[in-house]
C-alpha cells in the first residue's frame, strides 16, 4: 500500500492477551518506496520511530515509472495513447459514471449502493450490539433477480 501510493503508512496493532484475543503485535512503519522503516514486536507498550522525507516522496512521484498511481490515475492509460499516436498525456477525464455521480450527487450515489448492497447500517446476520438489524429479511434470490433485470444484465 504504501509504495502503491507513494505514502508513508503507520499500521498500530494490539499486543498481548485482553482476556478474549491474543493479538499479535507487530505495529510498523512503511516508507514511500515500501521499505520498513521500524517495527515493533510482541512487546507491550512498544514504541518505534522513523525519519519522513517529503524530498523523497516527491521525488518518487516524479521519477517512478511502473508504480506512480498518482500519474497514472490522472493520465488514464497514457502508454496506449502515446503508443497509437492519439497524444502523449492519456485520458484525463474519469470514465467511470459513478465517479462523477458520487462528487455531483453523493445521494444519488449512496442509493445506487444499496440498489446493490444493502441500505441499512446493520445486517441480521452479524448483530452488533447498538447498531439496529434490518426491520425485514430480503429474500437474495429475488432481490438478485430484480438488479439483474434492473441493469439489463440478462
Amino acid at each position: 500500500m504504501a509504495w502503491c501510493n507513494q505514502v508513508y503508512v503507520a499500521v498500530a496493532n494490539a499486543s498481548g492477551f485482553d482476556g478474549v484475543y491474543t493479538h499479535f503485535g507487530h505495529s510498523a512503519i512503511i516508507g514511500c518506496d515500501g521499505r520498513t522503516l521500524g517495527e515493533c514486536g510482541t512487546e507491550d507498550n512498544g514504541i518505534q520511530y522513523a525519519q519522513f522525507s517529503i524530498s523523497g516522496i516527491r521525488d518518487a512521484r516524479t521519477n517512478d515509472q511502473s508504480q506512480n498511481q498518482l500519474f497514472k490515475l490522472t493520465h488514464r492509460g497514457y502508454t496506449g495513447v502515446y503508443a497509437n499516436g492519439d497524444g502523449e498525456k492519456g485520458l484525463a477525464e474519469c470514465p467511470f459514471e459513478f465517479y462523477h455521480t458520487w462528487v455531483n450527487n453523493p445521494l444519488k450515489a449512496q442509493k445506487m449502493a444499496e440498489a446493490v448492497t444493502r441500505s441499512t447500517i446493520g445486517v441480521k446476520c452479524c448483530p452488533v450490539a447498538g447498531i439496529p438489524a434490518p426491520a425485514e429479511q430480503f429474500d437474495v434470490e429475488d432481490d438478485i433477480e430484480e438488479l439483474t433485470n434492473e441493469h439489463n444484465l440478462l
